[in-house]
Order: structure tokens, then sequence, then C-alpha cells
């Protein structure tokens, strides 16, 4: 008999589900037998755009650096966001996108003994994050499907050191003002890291949804996080950051991978920081794809969550499975939510015009009787 190497492991991680990403178009192509450029992928939160022209000519001029190891310190990177976002350098850390810094902070703040806690229907990372370290995770009832703040700041208990907040929330479009931020930050110990998860910030703003950045001299145990995969068209590539205290950045870059952000894509994303053309489109092309498939929504009669991010949740009506399977057979992927324990809602991306109407489309015909 061999060794049990599933007994070796940490129990946090031997308990573990992984994280399931979306269904990639290639993978559907072969299970139908269709031709892959007719798949219309809805299901990752991408930029339908695809990346920025800038981008790519910024990875394109360093592909002679290929050979190198990319710079530790990300000094380009860096001193692009501290122009951009006000901040100091030692602000900042770097992850391989901003599940990566999500991951780190738990790594870093929490261990056996101690809790996390964090809304239902949040973001899957955040419980993965939290059982790996062998902490427990305090999941509050939502409120309207988004974060009941009042209820997630009365759920901290003695042996909570970090707080997971996502605005808007992935997956169901739900956000929370300023002042619904202010309070549940005024009520919560400095010693509980609070980390305010802004991957869809970008889509967000003009709304009343805060600017965490503007918080964070006010409330020193604040992390924010933050991502170039969605509004700046760089998920391929995978980079993120955090900006916080320099203290917990200081924690945070003691085990931080050292090349963890590639030359090429930190070259990607500096160019990209500074398109404005390019994101102000992003965020036409995801205000004019929203209002067009909540109003196919609105035709069909189904009820669905409005959203601030670039996806919108809804409501099938049926086994979320089952509409998610009859859409794939006509080449259309979205996401299944059973595993955030909504197992009759699918969640569908912005995509372009003709994305959006295939999609539809698509839902039509599989909800006929």
């Amino acid at each position: 008999m061999g060794c049990d190497f599933i007994k070796l492991a940490v129990p946090g991680v031997r308990t573990l589900n992984p994280y399931l990403p979306g269904k990639p178009v290639e993978e559907l192509a072969r299970e139908q037998g269709l031709d892959a450029s007719s798949v219309v992928k809805l299901a990752s939160n991408e930029n339908p755009l695809g990346a920025a022209q800038s981008s790519r000519e910024a990875i394109a001029a360093m592909m002679g650096e290929l050979a190198r190891y990319p710079d530790s310190s990300l000094y380009h990177l860096r001193d692009a966001l501290c122009t951009k976002l006000a901040v100091e350098p030692d602000q900042l850390t770097f992850g391989n996108g901003s599940n990566d810094i999500l991951v780190l902070l738990a790594q870093c703040y929490l261990k056996e003994g101690c809790s996390a806690v964090f809304s239902e229907y949040a973001f899957a990372v955040y419980p993965i994050a939290v059982q790996a370290t062998g902490a427990e995770s305090i999941v509050v009832p939502a409120k309207h499907w988004g974060h009941d703040l009042e209820a997630m700041a009365k759920a901290v208990r003695g042996d909570t050191r970090m707080v997971f907040l996502a605005n808007p929330n992935n997956p169901t479009g739900t956000h929370f003002s300023e002042t619904e931020l202010r309070s549940f930050l005024d009520k919560v110990s400095e010693e509980v890291v609070v980390v305010l998860d802004e991957a869809y910030f970008e889509y967000a703003v003009g709304s009343e949804s805060p600017d965490g950045m503007a918080l964070l001299k006010e409330y020193p145990n604040l992390v924010v996080a933050r991502t170039f995969s969605k509004a700046y068209g760089l998920a391929g590539g995978r980079v993120g950051y955090s900006v916080s205290s320099p203290e917990i950045a200081s924690i945070l870059n003691r085990l931080r991978q050292p090349f963890n952000v590639n030359n090429l894509v930190e070259a990607a994303a500096v160019a990209v920081l500074n398109d404005e053309a390019y994101l102000n489109r992003s965020r036409q092309v995801n205000q004019d794809g929203m209002a067009q498939i909540e109003a196919g929504f609105q035709s069909m009669n189904m009820d669905y969550i409005p959203s601030r991010g670039n996806f919108i949740t809804f409501d099938t009506g049926m086994e979320g499975v089952e509409c998610y399977q009859r859409l794939l057979k006509r080449g259309v992927i979205v996401r299944p939510l059973g595993n955030y324990g909504m197992p009759g809602h699918l969640r569908v991306s912005i995509g372009l015009e003709e994305e959006n109407r295939r999609f539809l489309e698509a839902l039509v015909a599989v909800k006929q009787p």
C-alpha cells in the first residue's frame, strides 16, 4: 500500500473544492461538435472588446526582453499607479491577478483559531482562501442578494482577523454606498483587516459606489484590491494589485513571489492605464449591452438582479444547470451559480451587441416549452 498523500496535506487544503472557472470555447466546441468561431462565451466577465491596441503594441515592444526576468519591483507600473491613484510606492502590492492578492492576504493574516467574515453569494475565492489557512469562515446571510453590512459588523468576533467586502459584488452585481461602508468601518476594530475587493470598480464609476482609495488615510486597516482583468482587458495577462497602509503592504510583500507579474503584461498594464479612450469605450459598450440584455429579460418577464458590474445574474425559472446545458447546446456559454447557493440562477457577462443578441435568442429558444 503506497503513501496516502491526500492525508499528508494540511487539513484546510485537503478538504477544499477547487475554484471552477468558466468553460473554455474550445472545450465546448469539441463536446458539441461546433465550430469554435460560432461559440459565444459570456461566462467569465471578460472585456468583449479584447485587449486594447495600446496594450498589444506595448507587449510587442517588450518581446525582445522575454528571455530576461521581470523587474520584481514593477517600477514602471508602480510609478504609473502612484500617479493615477495619488498613492505612495510603499502602499502597493502586486499579484498575478487580484485573486493572488486575496490569497496572499489570507496567508499573511489568517491561521487556525482565527475567523474571517464574508457575505453569502460572495466571490468563491474568499472561502477557498480562508479554508486553506485553517481559519473559520463566518458567512453572513445576504440582504437583497447583496452585503448586509450591519449584520456583517455584528458577526465580527474576538478571533476575527479579516473581512472580505466586494463592491460591486460578484456574482450578484449588487453594491453599497460610501455612507454604508464608512458606517461599517467605524464599527470594526482596527485589528481586523478589511479587504475591499473592487475588481469591477471601473464599471461602477459615476454611481454612488464609493472609491476605496479615498478612504485609505482614514482607515489604516483597509486594503483595496483591484485588477486589470476586467475593464482594462488583460484577463489573460494576470495582473492585479492592492493599495493599503505601508505596514500591511510590507507584510504582503514579504510573502509575495518576486516574479509573479511578467514584464510583458507590466508593459501592457502601464499602456492601458493611460488609455482613457479604451476605458471609456469599454464602459459605453458595457452600458449599452446591459440595457440590451435587461430589455430582453423584461420582454421575457424574467427576474434579474440589477448590476453595477459587467455581468448580470438572472432567475432562469427552472433548474439553472438545465438552462445552462440547453444554452451550451446552442453554442452559448454562461455561468451556472449552483456553487454559490443560487441553483436557479445563471450569470451572463455583457458582450458585444451581436453576442448579446445571440444569447437572448438562445434563451428564448430554451425557455419555450
